[in-house]
């Protein structure tokens, strides 16, 4: 079953019983959400996931449909920053998160609801961020993935940036993890069918541009090595997401040769 499957069939009960996990209830209206009703099962994973070890037992499952629904939840409440959402933009959700075609109304429920919301996005994103405090390269991926939705229809403005900055803040996130997502995803779909160089490929692995050689050279290979797609599935980044995922590892690797070639290294 793909993670939207679970999401829609009532997996997403392992999310929490948090901010994301009432969101996906209202969307879903699955019966597992209903708060006169809780089970005592359902009542137990929730506090190991929301107030336990982020690492513990059902942490491969929840955290990836806990990645998947903060996708869904904070793209809608970007796109409420923003004041509009467009067909680019919703194309290339579909696209690039591989949402089944029997999918997408439910999925567009969830988006709706977080839409309407009168909830800040501030508190999915914390909820987020405590469930992956020890996984720093998927919140990255998570942001990478705001960065692709807000750059679909051309450019990232100046609401969605700002949106963007916040949501990196409360991951924790340093700057140069900001601009390295921002970077990488300033051509709308990462180093997929890239045929122009980057403009700051230094930005893309994170590096000063006055950095030695042999400094930014390690940047690149730890790069490689922290972003490994299997490295973010063991750390919950769901299949579904990992074609961005390889569009990053490209995006990294083209902006080293393209440092390699300013610097006549090759």
């Amino acid at each position: 079953m793909s993670i939207w499957g679970k999401i829609i069939g009532g997996a997403a009960g392992l999310v929490m019983g948090g901010p994301l996990g009432a969101l996906v209830g209202a969307a879903v209206g699955h019966a597992a959400y209903d708060r006169n009703q809780p089970s005592a099962e359902g009542e137990k994973e929730k506090s190991r996931l929301f107030h336990g070890d982020p690492l513990s037992g059902v942490k491969d499952r929840a955290r990836q449909v806990a990645f998947t629904v903060a996708v869904v939840t904070l793209g809608a409440k970007m796109a409420k920053a923003d004041g509009h959402v467009s067909r680019a933009e919703v194309d290339a959700f579909k696209r690039v998160f591989n949402i089944p075609p029997g999918d997408v109304a439910t999925v567009g429920r969830l988006f709706d609801q977080a839409k309407q919301s009168a909830d800040g996005f501030e508190i999915y994103a914390r909820q987020v961020a405590f469930l992956f405090k020890d996984s720093p390269q998927v919140l990255e991926e998570l942001l990478g993935a705001l960065f692709l939705i807000a750059q679909a229809d051309g450019e990232v403005n100046a609401a969605e940036l700002a949106f963007l900055e916040k949501v990196a803040q409360i991951f924790g996130l340093p700057p140069r993890a900001f601009e390295r997502a921002r970077a990488t995803h300033r051509a709308g779909e990462g180093a997929r069918a890239r045929t122009t160089a980057f403009d700051d490929p230094y930005a893309v692995l994170g590096c000063a541009r006055t950095a030695p050689t042999d400094e930014i050279k390690a940047t690149h290979r730890r790069l490689l090595r922290e972003n490994h797609p299997d490295v973010l599935v063991s750390q919950g980044l769901p299949q579904e997401f990992l074609e961005m995922a390889e569009d990053k590892m490209k995006a990294v690797n083209a902006a080293w040769d393209q440092i390699q070639r300013e610097r006549g290294l090759k």
